[in-house]
């Protein structure tokens, strides 16, 4: 029966494949129909329908607002502080340099502005750490020319991963935690720490033009504080042009929620990059990250991406399925590697996913479809992976189906899957010949070089 299966499996995989290749002479951007069990697609207006893949062609979005030398930056002292709880609508004064000490919560029904330029330093020893509660609002809009930063209280030549806590936004959207809703990681009890709901259109503010460094505390396994943690954040929050740089677990990590966002930037994180859990649904474009082979999580792994539906039940409802276009990940390379730096992609416990137009350059392992509930949602339609190249340094890893019970019966199902949706995986001859520097660690080049593969391909 397991080899029927199989076989049928693997003619329809081929047949997939025909289709897929068929679409691929055409140059012009391709709107693919949506998957079958969601509205959620690449086809959505959210999306720029640019040919390019990965996340940049010949504009670099970074310029002027991010900061890739953030220990040799030169901050003001603090000449004020934050702290405590903001019940009533609070605007700083972007004049003055915060000290963040402690957990600050802003309230219910409350709003903290922070002007364009302002400059928020985190407490170490208190774990100072912005809180913004269900229904609470944090309205942080920079500019290009002056982005709203939050940084460590340490001087130049001081600062590491861990500084500081980091910035939690909490809102009413959907989550897969029973009963809807829970507590979210990094120490938070009740009431402060509770997130979730049902408005899927929920609003915590904006971040927009914002950076993040050496935030990130772990109190105890599996309960860590982000660079930013968003838990069950809605789609009415601006998330667009934020920087999160050394921190000392995830840079950006999801608890459910629906909130959507572009122009996201990772480099020299401890743990993982970009990482999903407990429904989350939300649409993300143009992202990318660099990684320090130096730095890497000793108490588990550290990935690109990962991602989980539920530890408890992988298949409880809402599941987990990012919709993603336009991601460069820069892997550590394979000089001088922290041993814990592990996968470009780890989707596990039941997480669908659509990944597309993508590129994943310079790591250890390549992509990993954990578990038969994760592949069974390729299998079904439900997830799709498509137009993204990979590359990494060890073999009989760059492609990987485990778990306990796999869905793909062997890895080559896997691999004709991948290849049969126009994913490719390339030597590390044919990865140098798609960036300009990507590895530089004070001033990559992500753009693409001049007739680099990944300057078209792209579909929607």
């Amino acid at each position: 029966m397991k080899n029927n299966l199989n076989l049928s499996l693997l003619a329809i995989l081929i047949a997939g494949a025909t289709v897929v290749s068929s679409c691929k002479k055409d140059k012009q951007v391709v709107i693919d129909p949506p998957p079958v069990d969601s509205n959620e697609s690449l086809a959505d207006s959210f999306f720029d329908k640019v040919a390019y893949r990965g996340a940049f062609s010949s504009t670099n979005w970074l310029a002027t607002w991010t900061n890739f030398s953030p220990k040799t930056t030169v901050y003001g002292e603090t000449t004020a502080e934050l702290s405590g709880t903001i019940a009533t609508n609070t605007t700083l004064d972007a004049t003055k340099v915060y000290k963040l000490v402690g957990f600050v919560y802003v309230k219910e029904g409350v709003t903290l502005t922070i002007p364009a330029g302002t400059v928020i330093r985190g407490d170490k020893v208190s774990k100072g750490t912005l809180v913004v509660t269900r229904g609470g609002k944090l309205v942080a809009q920079g500019t290009a020319d002056k982005p709203v930063v939050f940084t460590s209280n340490f001087a130049v030549g001081e600062r590491n991963p861990g500084d500081w806590g980091g910035v939690i936004l909490l809102g009413k959207a959907p989550n897969n935690l029973p009963g809807g809703t829970g507590v979210i990681e990094g120490g938070l009890t009740l009431p402060e720490g509770n997130h979730g709901g049902t408005d899927a259109a929920d609003n915590s503010g904006t971040l927009k033009y914002v950076r993040i460094e050496f935030p990130g505390i772990a109190f105890a396994k599996d309960n860590e504080i982000n660079g930013l943690t968003l838990g069950s954040v809605g789609t009415g929050t601006t998330i667009d042009y934020v920087q999160v740089s050394f921190s000392g677990d995830d840079s950006f990590e999801w608890f459910g929620g629906t909130v959507n966002a572009k122009h996201l930037v990772s480099i020299a994180n401890v743990d993982d990059i970009f990482d999903f859990d407990n429904g989350f649904s939300g649409k993300l474009q143009f992202l990318v990250a660099q990684r320090d082979p130096s730095l890497a999580d000793q108490a588990g792994q550290s990935n690109g991406i990962e991602s989980d539906n539920s530890a408890g039940d992988f298949t409880v409802s809402p599941r987990t399925r990012p919709v993603i276009s336009n991601m460069t990940l820069i892997g550590p390379g394979n000089t001088a590697v922290d041993a814990k730096h592990e996968y470009a992609n780890l989707w596990r416990r039941g997480s669908k996913m659509i990944l597309a137009n993508s590129l994943f350059i310079g790591f250890r392992y390549g992509i990993d479809i954990r578990d038969k509930e994760t592949g069974d949602a390729l299998t079904d339609g439900t997830s799709l992976i498509k137009n993204n190249i990979y590359q990494s340094f060890t073999a009989g890893k760059d492609v990987v189906a485990d778990g306990t019970v796999p869905s793909f019966a062997n890895v080559d199902l896997l691999k004709t899957y991948l290849s049969g949706k126009n994913n490719t995986i390339v030597d590390q001859a044919a990865a140098a010949a798609l960036l300009v520097d990507p590895f530089h660690v004070t001033a990559p080049n992500f753009l693409l070089k001049t007739g680099s593969a990944a300057a078209a391909g792209a579909t929607f």
